[in-house]
C-alpha cells in the first residue's frame, strides 16, 4: 500500500471525516442533493454514506463522541476494514482521505484499518491476479496528517505485512535455515545488522534447550542476532528482544492429542515474526533507541533421536531441566535465547511467544496475557501503549508459589507445572533465566487468526507490533 500527502482533495474518490452534520458544509463537492441526502442519512444515524457521483465516489464518515481516544481510534481502524471492503465491491485502486474532524488521528487510524484490513497473502494461489485487492494508494490532504506520521504508517504497515507473511508460510518453505534468511534479507532492506548462528555454532555455545528441541527435526537450527544502533541512542544500555522461532511444532513425542490442533503450528514462530518486523520499522523511522533483538529458531517434530519426557537437559545458563512434556518446548528454547541476552546489560529484555493454551483459553483473542519483573512506570508505559493501539495487556502474577510448581526432584527445574496456571508456571520457568528488568507477553491467542475480524485477517496477523512499536516510540518521554 502506498500512502502520499496531496496539497488538496483533487483524488477521484474522497473519503471524508467529520464529527458532525456541519462539517457537510465543508465539502465543496457536494451539490445541494447530495448534501440533503448526506444530511438526512445523519439525522438516521447513518455513519457511513456513500455518493456515487458516476466515474468517482465520496464517502463521508461519521466519527462519533466515544468514552476515550482510543476507543474512538479503534472504531475509525475498524470502520477503515469496512470501508476497505466497500473501496474493493467498486473496484477502487485508490481513495483520498480528508479530516474535517476535531479528532486529529483520524485520518491515520482509518487510514491504517484500511491498510491492515488489506493484507493478503496470495503467494500460493493459482488465481492471485484475480482475487487481489484493487485498492493500492492512499492519499490524505495536507491538513490531515504530517509527514512524520505518513512515514510511521508507511513503514509500520510494511513491517506488519512482512511479520504476517513470514506467519503465514508453510513449513515446506520457511524453515529455521529460511526464517534466518529472511530476517537477513529484512536487515539489508532496512539497515540493521544481522548475525546468524549455524547449528555447529550452537553447539559449540552449548544452547541445550534449542539443541534438544531440534534433536527430533533432520533440519538444522538457527540463532538470529539482530543489532540497530544509532549514532544518538537515548539508552546507554540495549533494549533487548526476544522472539520465539519454533516453525513448526507437533509436541514432539507429546504429539498434540486434539484433532486440528496442528493446522495451525507453523505460526508457532509468531514472535519471531514480531519481532523481526519491529526491527525493520525501527530501523526505518530511525528511533532513537539501541535494540537488539534475538530469535532462536527450530521446528520440533518426533522423528530422528528426538528428546524425550524423562530427559535431563542443560541449559546454555548450565540450568539442569528435567523434561516432563516435549510440546512444552518453546520456553525451553527462549530460555537460552534470554541467557544470551544477559551479556549485554539490557536495561529492558522484552519477549513474545505463542507460548501456552492456558493464556489461549483465558484471553482469547482480545488482549495479551503479559508477567515480568519491569518497573511500574514501564509496566504502565506497556499498558498505555496497548490501549493506544488496541492490543491490550492483561498482567499475570509472578508469585513465588508459582515457582514451587517447576521445581524438580531430580533437576534444577521441569518444564511443566501441572494443569493449573500453565501461562504462569511458563512465566516462572522463563523467568528463571533472567536477572535483568523483563516482560514476557504470551501471544498464542492472538497471533493467528482462523477468520478474518475486522482488519485482521485469516492467518497471521502481527498483533503486538503496534503496542510494541508504540511503546518504543514513547520511550524515555514520560
Amino acid at each position: 500500500m502506498e500512502f502520499k500527502i496531496v496539497q488538496k482533495s483533487t483524488g477521484k474518490n474522497n473519503l471524508y471525516i467529520i464529527d458532525d452534520a456541519k462539517a457537510l458544509q465543508q465539502i465543496k463537492s457536494l451539490n445541494a442533493a447530495e448534501l440533503k441526502y448526506a444530511e438526512e442519512a445523519i439525522k438516521k444515524d447513518d455513519v457511513q454514506i456513500t455518493i456515487n457521483q458516476y466515474g468517482h465516489f465520496i464517502f463521508i464518515y461519521l466519527l462519533k463522541p466515544k468514552a476515550t481516544e482510543w476507543i474512538a481510534a479503534e472504531t475509525c481502524r475498524k470502520a477503515g476494514a469496512q470501508w476497505q471492503a466497500i473501496f474493493q465491491k467498486h473496484k477502487l485502486a485508490d481513495i483520498t482521505i480528508t479530516n474535517l474532524g476535531a479528532t486529529a488521528n483520524a485520518a491515520y487510524v482509518m487510514a491504517e484499518g484500511i491498510s491492515l484490513a488489506g493484507y493478503q497473502f496470495t503467494k500460493y494461489r493459482s488465481d492471485a491476479k484475480k482475487i487481489t485487492y484493487t485498492l493500492d494508494s492512499i492519499s490524505f490532504d495536507k491538513q490531515s496528517i504530517t509527514v512524520k506520521e505518513l512515514n510511521q504508517l508507511t513503514y509500520i504497515n510494511q513491517a506488519i505485512y512482512r511479520a504476517r507473511t513470514l506467519v503465514n508460510e508453510p513449513l515446506n518453505y520457511l524453515s529455521a535455515t529460511q526464517l534466518s534468511k529472511e530476517i537477513t534479507q529484512l536487515g539489508k532492506e532496512a539497515g540493521f545488522k544481522v548475525t546468524v548462528l549455524n547449528k555447529a555454532q550452537i553447539q559449540k555455545e552449548k544452547m541445550g534447550g534449542i539443541l534438544a528441541v531440534n534433536r527430533g527435526s533432520i533440519q538444522p537450527p538457527t540463532f538470529t542476532i539482530m543489532e540497530y544502533k544509532p549514532v544518538k541512542a537515548i539508552n546507554k544500555k540495549p533494549i533487548v528482544l526476544v522472539g520465539k522461532g519454533i516453525v513448526y511444532d507437533t509436541g514432539g513425542l507429546s504429539l498434540k492429542p486434539t484433532a486440528a490442533s496442528m493446522d495451525r503450528m507453523k505460526s508457532d514462530m509468531s514472535g519471531a515474526a514480531l519481532v523481526s518486523g519491529a526491527m525493520y520499522a525501527i530501523t526505518k523511522m530511525k528511533l532513537p533507541l539501541h535494540i537488539i533483538a534475538l530469535v532462536p529458531a527450530t521446528d520440533n517434530r518426533p522423528g530422528e533421536d528426538a528428546y524425550t519426557p524423562g530427559d535431563v537437559i542443560t541449559m546454555y545458563s548450565g540450568a539442569s531441566v528435567e523434561v516432563l512434556n516435549t510440546d512444552a518446548e518453546g520456553r525451553l528454547v527462549l530460555a537460552d535465547a534470554l541467557h544470551w541476552a544477559k551479556r549485554y546489560k539490557p536495561e529492558l529484555v522484552v519477549d513474545f511467544a505463542t507460548l501456552t493454551g492456558a493464556a489461549s483459553v483465558a484471553v482469547g483473542e482480545h488482549g495479551i496475557v503479559c508477567m515480568g519483573t519491569a518497573g511500574d512506570n514501564t509496566k504502565q508505559a506497556l499498558r498505555d501503549s496497548g490501549n493506544r493501539q488496541y492490543e491490550r495487556l492483561v498482567e499475570y502474577p509472578l508469585w513465588e508459589e508459582y515457582g514451587d510448581l517447576i521445581k524438580s526432584e531430580i533437576a534444577d527445574l521441569k518444564n511443566v507445572g501441572g494443569p493449573s496456571g500453565g501461562a504462569i508456571t511458563a512465566g516462572k520457568f522463563l523467568e528463571y533465566f533472567t536477572d535483568y528488568p523483563w516482560m514476557h507477553f504470551d501471544i498464542a491467542g492472538v497471533s493467528f487468526a482462523t477468520s478474518k475480524r475486522h482488519y485482521m485477517p485469516a492467518g497471521g496477523t502481527a498483533y503486538g507490533m503496534r503496542m510494541l512499536l508504540d511503546f518504543l516510540m514513547h520511550y524515555g518521554k514520560a
